[in-house]
């Protein structure tokens, strides 16, 4: 493990039968377990805890007091073996916390690459995550939730277990999602959540054409502000818009909710999102 390219401070705690690759920086503080895989240069600032059989990619940083691989917060939880598996250029700052995987929800907490998780949020048990996601400081998941590409949820967002978050959502400060977000879309509020149409600025900001958006914005628009039911908007967005990527992402997103998607509508549509 110390080898000339890996630097292991003094006051660390690194097991011996931890796996460190190439180019590895553990800072003072930190404690690394027995079952712990650490990429190439992957950083630990300090006061960083491991632990659990967690694999984690390359070029990863995590800020002090951050810590991954714990167990399971779940009463049903017996000891069993589960993991933690994180891939490439993520960033956990201050307290972001992590956990493991339980064996009635398939054993693993799942991370991609390329997220952002700020100071305090949270990862329960049996999370998917995509890539470039980015959580806001306390945003809180719980366990089983699935949290596809580009989403961005804001500061004390809370995201009830087994929802969905589709890619390119935006989620509003202090939201509690109870049911699936919708990809491309805008969602904030308590009690009720309310949809404020398509996340246009996202969208732009990661590089969607003007004709893209307009599409899209027009689905919504069918999906959300007609008077029709979800089945008949479907139906009608079916007949009216041809096959695309786009168009088969969401209505193959609402065929697949079990919770139900996330269907109270703003008083009328946002013009940002035009």
């Amino acid at each position: 493990m110390r080898s000339r390219d890996i630097t292991i401070h003094s006051s660390a705690t690194v097991h011996s039968k931890a796996r460190l690759d190439s180019g590895v920086w553990i800072g003072p503080g930190c404690v690394i377990g027995e079952k712990v895989s650490l990429g190439r240069n992957t950083r630990l600032e300090s006061n960083v805890s491991i632990i659990g059989l967690t694999e984690v990619g390359t070029d990863c940083r995590f800020a002090p007091f951050s810590s991954i691989g714990t167990e399971p917060q779940d009463v049903g939880y017996e000891g069993d073996e589960t993991v933690v598996r994180i891939g490439d250029g993520n960033i956990f700052k201050e307290y972001v916390t992590v956990n493991r995987g339980t064996v009635k929800g398939g054993g693993i907490t799942r991370v991609g690459d390329r997220n952002y998780f700020m100071a305090y949020s949270h990862i329960g048990h049996d999370c998917q995550i995509g890539d470039e996601v980015i959580l806001i400081n306390n945003a809180t998941l719980g366990g089983h939730v699935i949290v596809q590409d580009f989403a961005y949820l804001s500061g004390f967002v809370g995201i009830h277990q087994f929802c969905r978050i589709g890619r390119y959502a935006f989620i509003g400060g202090f939201t509690v999602v109870t049911q699936d977000v919708l990809p491309f879309t805008k969602v904030a509020g308590m009690r009720p959540i309310k949809i404020y149409g398509l996340n246009g600025i996202g969208l732009r900001r990661r590089g969607f054409s003007s004709e893209r958006i307009h599409a899209l914005r027009d689905m919504i628009k069918i999906l959300y502000y007609s008077d029709l039911n979800t089945t008949q908007a479907l139906d009608k967005i079916l007949l009216t818009f041809p096959p695309s990527e786009d168009r088969e992402e969401i209505i193959g997103f609402i065929r697949a909710s079990k919770r139900g998607i996330v269907k109270k509508t703003a008083e009328k549509w946002e013009s940002e999102s035009e």
